[in-house]
Formats: C-alpha cells, sequence, structure tokens
C-alpha cells in the first residue's frame, strides 16, 4: 500500500528509567541491540520496508549517540531530492516553554512540522518495541473501513473491541478485565503503541488535550478515551512479518525485557529473525574487520557457540556461548562468556567467567573476574536485578574511577 500522504512521527524521547543502567548517558531507543543494531533500527527497519519515507524522530533524553547514529545510518536512506527525510525534532518550544511532558505532548509541540508536510494520515509509532509490521498493511485497513483512528493490537491483554473491529472502550494497562477480543475469542486485545490517525481528526485532538490541564497529555490515558465514540476507532489485528507461528513483539523497557529479547535473536532458531532477506533489518554500518576465533589447543580453544559475534571482535582461545557480541569486543585465553550480552570496546581478561551478565561499552574485566555466579557478591560490585541479572556499567572499568555500587542499587530502588 503506497504511504506518500502518509507521515511516521516516532517517540523516541523516553528516559527509560526501568532500563537503567543501561540508559544512564544513552536513550531508551539508543540502547545496542542484537550485536550490531540499536533497538530504534527495528522500527524505522519497519519504516523502510513498509515504503514509509517521510518520518520525523522526536528525541529528548541523553540524545546525543541516538542522534548520530540516526545522521550517520538513517538520513541517506531516502531520498531527499524527492521529498523523502528521516528527520530528528528536539523540543524546541515553539507552543509551549515546556520539555516534552509526555508522547501527545511530544507530538502537538511539533504540531506546526507536522502541519508543513500537509499528509492525510499520520502514524504515531514508538522507538522502544521490538516486532516486525508492515503499516502499509493497516493503512489499506483504514481506510476501507472509512475509519477515523486505527489502533494496532495484539491478542494478549486489555482492550475492547466489538465484532466489527471497531473500539468501543479503551483501558489502558488495567490490572484486569473481563473484555474478550473478537478475532480470538479466549484473548483480549492489547494496544501495541501504534496509531493512525486521519490528520484532521489528529490535531484537533492534540490541541484539546494541551487547553486541560489536568491531563497527562499521553496517548493511551487521554488522546484515545477522549476521542472515543466521536469518531470511527478501529482495531488492526497484528500481522507479524517475522513469519513465525507466535505472534513476535516485544516491549524491551526492562532488563529482563531486554535481556530476552536478544536471547531470541541469538537462540539456533531465532525467535526473531534477523537473517530474513525479505524484511532486511537496517543499521549504521561501522567499519570492523571480519570477526577472528583464534587458538586450537586443549582447553584453549577459541570458539562461539549458539551466539551473534559482531565485526572486530576476537575471541582468542576463549569460549562464548548462548550471548551476543557488539563490535570490537574481545575475550582472552582460558575465559568463558556464557548467556550474556557484551557491548562493543569491552576487553575481558584471561580465566574471565562470566554468566547471565549484561556488559556496557568500554569495560575493561581484569584477569579471573567472575560475574554471574554469586549474585550477594556481584552485588557488592556490580548492578544486579531482582532476578539475578547482573549489569557491568564503566563505573566497574579496569580503567575508570569507581562509583559506589550502593549508588546504583539505590538509584534502582
Amino acid at each position: 500500500m503506497p504511504m506518500k500522504d502518509t507521515l511516521g512521527v516516532l517517540l523516541a524521547g523516553g528516559a527509560g528509567e526501568r532500563l537503567f543502567p543501561l540508559t544512564r548517558d544513552r536513550a531508551k531507543p539508543a540502547v545496542p541491540f542484537g550485536g550490531q543494531y540499536r533497538i530504534i533500527d527495528i522500527t524505522l527497519s519497519n519504516c523502510i520496508n513498509s515504503d514509509l519515507r517521510r518520518v520525523y524522530i522526536l528525541t529528548q533524553y541523553k540524545a546525543l549517540s541516538l542522534n548520530r547514529h540516526i545522521r550517520e545510518g538513517w538520513t541517506s536512506v531516502v531520498a531527499q531530492e524527492l521529498g523523502e527525510f528521516i528527520e530528528i525534532l528536539p523540543p524546541m518550544q515553539r507552543v509551549s516553554a515546556n520539555w516534552y511532558m509526555g508522547t501527545a505532548d511530544a507530538v502537538y509541540q511539533n504540531i506546526y512540522s507536522i502541519g508543513s508536510e500537509q499528509p492525510k494520515h499520520v502514524l504515531i509509532l514508538s522507538g522502544d518495541h521490538i516486532y516486525k509490521m508492515n503499516y502499509g498493511k493497516m493503512l489499506r485497513q483504514h481506510l476501507d473501513s472509512g475509519a477515523d483512528v486505527t489502533l494496532a493490537t495484539l491478542p494478549i491483554e486489555p482492550q475492547d473491541v466489538s465484532r466489527n473491529g471497531e473500539v468501543t472502550g479503551f483501558l489502558e494497562k488495567p490490572k484486569k478485565t473481563d473484555l474478550r477480543s473478537p478475532f480470538n475469542p479466549t484473548m483480549v486485545d492489547a494496544s501495541m503503541g501504534v496509531y493512525l490517525f486521519n490528520t484532521d481528526v489528529l490535531l484537533p485532538a492534540l490541541i484539546k488535550d494541551a487547553e486541560d490541564p489536568e491531563s497527562q497529555h499521553d496517548f493511551g490515558h487521554n488522546i484515545l478515551p477522549a476521542i472515543l465514540g466521536k469518531y470511527r476507532m478501529f482495531a488492526y489485528n497484528f500481522v507479524d512479518e517475522n513469519r513465525k507461528e507466535a505472534l513476535y513483539w516485544r516491549d524491551v523497557g526492562t532488563l529482563e525485557a531486554y535481556y530476552d529479547a536478544n536471547m531470541d535473536v541469538a537462540s539456533v532458531s531465532p525467535i526473531f529473525n534477523l537473517y530474513d532477506n525479505s524484511w532486511p533489518i537496517r543499521t549504521r554500518v561501522r567499519q570492523y574487520p571480519p570477526a577472528k576465533f583464534v587458538f586450537g589447543e586443549p582447553g584453549r580453544t577459541g570458539m562461539s557457540i549458539n551466539s551473534l559475534v559482531s565485526g572486530g571482535c576476537i575471541v582468542s582461545g576463549a569460549v562464548v556461548r548462548n550471548s551476543v557480541l557488539s563490535q570490537d569486543v574481545r575475550v582472552n585465553s582460558y575465559s568463558e562468556v556464557d548467556s550474556s550480552i557484551v557491548f562493543t570496546h569491552v576487553n575481558i581478561g584471561r580465566h574471565c567467567r562470566i554468566r547471565r551478565a549484561i556488559i556496557d561499552r568500554d569495560v575493561h574485566l581484569p584477569e579471573g573476574t567472575v560475574i554471574g555466579y554469586d549474585p550477594n557478591d556481584d552485588r557488592k560490585n556490580y548492578f544486579v536485578t531482582p532476578t539475578g541479572l547482573t549489569v557491568v556499567t564503566r563505573d566497574y572499568s579496569l580503567y575508570e574511577n569507581p562509583v559506589a555500587p550502593d549508588f546504583l542499587q539505590e538509584r534502582r530502588e
């Protein structure tokens, strides 16, 4: 379905507090994913694969690395001479003296930029979800049904939809619901955070919401409930381009969810497939040499099993299992890395044992370091989640000034 009359607005300004400490120095959409990607690459790839080639990206929180990634990796993907663009819009305080105060307020503060493009439809997207979706199919249903607003929904939990797909009620993240999906009577429909509006419906709704001092200025809490019943609002049942038996959509808003999603792409038969040529995932290309595995003597064999290993990595007489290694990682002799995520420019010294950990970029682990085997001991030095997932940040690097681990634990609480 051609999307020339549709403008994409990608929300990428959230602080990502539940992903702390990975979001201490970067925005959540800029967090690495699957070795060589960033989280935002998944949604942007959906846009390009859907032929949606006019996209605003609304950034705010610690956006330097995110802005650089977009500028160097995505702006050249589209044909600017044809009016196509992928453009970053930071808070400009054009219509408000505040920073973005919610998802709806972020779009409202860029209402002039949206209006200048004169789109017939505006597609609201989130930059921190992992899924494959053809937005053109959603637009086709939107037009065929004569909808004013269409919500992408996933059959898990709580949205209220009638038998013909028209939305008759909206609950934002309730604890429980008795409502059921018309697409699957044993399930209920959850919003995926993907909203397609007719522009002449969206803009007045944003203006009215901005004038309400009691509003949270959020699409789910305020905009959609306010216009429900006044306009034709339909649900679009998620069609997964991942082409697996189970639908795949993940909100990687917590450390555990983020970890699990990375393990999904590293599995033998990846639940989320990065190797599908019919739906390519794009990113900023960095110039690194091929990954290298050296030494083959007993007890000192460089190997990787059931893992993703990116360019520039050297596994030197070490074993990497069930893990994801970003670019320019070195794992030295006699070390073992199991079920872990390792960001760029990490050096793991000899005789280290790392299990179920996330190692942030630029960390240098000294020889003999053991992580992931004793949660109580790990808490003395690292950030450990209630489920025992250990996160090692640059504070604990051999070449960084240390920060007391109590600070990180208190920050989580």
